[in-house]
C-alpha cells in the first residue's frame, strides 16, 4: 500500500518538507560513498537505546558524536534505497498539508518533537537494545498522526498491488492512515525484536504527532476536516482603454470601452426603461 497522491491542495510552498528530503537523500548518497565504513558511521551517528541510557558504551574507535545527539543524527540515515524511497514518498505525499496547517517554522519544531517522541517509543519498548535505530519514519509517523487529525475525510490515491497486477484505489485518509498504525501495532505485538524494523517508534512518533497537532495548527485551520478545496483561477481581465480624466472629478470606464460588460437600459427612478 503506497499513497502517491492526496486531493488535498495546500495554500504554501512546503519548503521544510522539500528541505527534509533533500537532507535525507544527501546523507543517504553520503552513507553509500563510504563503501565499507558505512556501517561504522551507522554504529557512530544511529541511536542505540543501551549506548544513549549508559548502560552499554560504543568503543572509543566509534564514538564521533555525545550519545544524546543520536536522537537527531539518526533521523537522517537510512538502511537501503528502498527504506529511503518508502519514507520520502510518505512525507512527500503528508508532510505538505501539515505543513500548511501551521507554518515552516512550527513545523521544523514539529518534526525533530515527532522524531524524539519516536525514539522514546523505541528505548521504553527496548531500552537494552545494541542495534542501531536509523531513519526518518519515526518523525514520519508524527506527521501522519497530525495529518490523520487534520484531514480524515480527504481522499488519497494509493497503489495496491495484487500479483503482478498494480490496481490505483482513492479511499480516504482516515482509512489509509487507520489500517497504517494498526499494522504497526500487529506488528509490535509479534516482533521478537529481530525483525529490523522499530515497530514501537511508528507507534511513538504516531502518538506525539496526533498529541502536538491541537497545539501547533494555526487557530483557523479545524480539526477533523475533508482537507481544502482547490482555489479556482481568478477569470482574466481584458484589456480596455482608461478615460482620461476629465477637468472635474475623478476618472472615468465608461461601459462603451468596456467590451465585456453588457450594456442596460437607461434606468428612471423605478428601474429600466422599458
Amino acid at each position: 500500500m503506497i499513497p502517491i497522491h492526496d486531493d488535498n491542495p495546500t495554500s504554501i510552498r512546503p519548503y521544510v518538507t522539500w528541505m527534509i528530503i533533500g537532507i535525507c537523500v544527501f546523507v543517504f548518497l553520503w552513507q553509500v560513498s563510504l563503501g565499507g565504513q558505512g556501517n561504522r558511521i551507522v554504529l557512530a551517528l544511529g541511536l542505540i537505546p543501551s549506548n544513549l541510557l549508559g548502560t552499554k558504551v560504543l568503543p572509543p574507535e566509534y564514538v564521533l558524536i555525545p550519545a544524546w545527539l543520536s536522537v537527531l543524527t539518526s533521523m537522517f540515515m537510512h538502511g537501503g534505497w528502498m527504506h529511503l524511497i518508502g519514507n520520502m514518498v510518505y512525507l512527500w505525499v503528508f508532510g505538505n498539508n501539515v505543513e500548511d496547517a501551521m507554518g515552516h517554522k512550527r513545523f521544523v519544531v514539529f518534526y525533530l518533537l515527532s522524531g524524539l517522541g519516536a525514539a522514546a517509543g523505541q528505548i521504553l519498548a527496548d531500552p537494552a537494545s545494541t542495534v542501531p535505530m536509523i531513519g526518518a519514519s519515526g518523525a514520519i509517523s508524527g506527521v501522519l498522526g497530525a495529518y490523520l487529525l487534520l484531514y480524515p475525510h480527504a481522499r488519497v490515491t494509493l497503489l495496491l498491488w495484487f500479483g503482478f497486477l498494480i490496481y490505483p484505489i482513492k479511499i480516504r485518509a482516515l482509512w489509509v492512515l487507520g489500517i497504517w498504525i494498526g499494522l504497526q501495532f500487529f506488528n509490535a505485538a509479534g516482533d521478537d525484536g529481530g525483525g529490523g524494523v522499530a515497530w514501537w517508534a511508528h507507534i511513538g512518533g504516531f502518538v506525539t504527532g496526533m498529541a502536538l497537532i491541537p497545539f501547533f495548527r494555526y487557530r483557523h485551520v479545524k480539526m477533523f476536516g475533508h482537507g481544502k478545496e482547490a482555489h479556482a483561477a481568478p477569470e482574466m481581465i481584458r484589456p480596455f482603454k482608461v478615460a482620461r480624466r476629465r477637468s472635474k472629478g475623478s476618472s472615468a470606464i465608461p461601459s462603451s470601452h468596456s467590451p465585456w460588460v453588457k450594456r442596460s437600459r437607461p434606468r428612471g427612478p423605478w428601474g429600466p426603461r422599458r
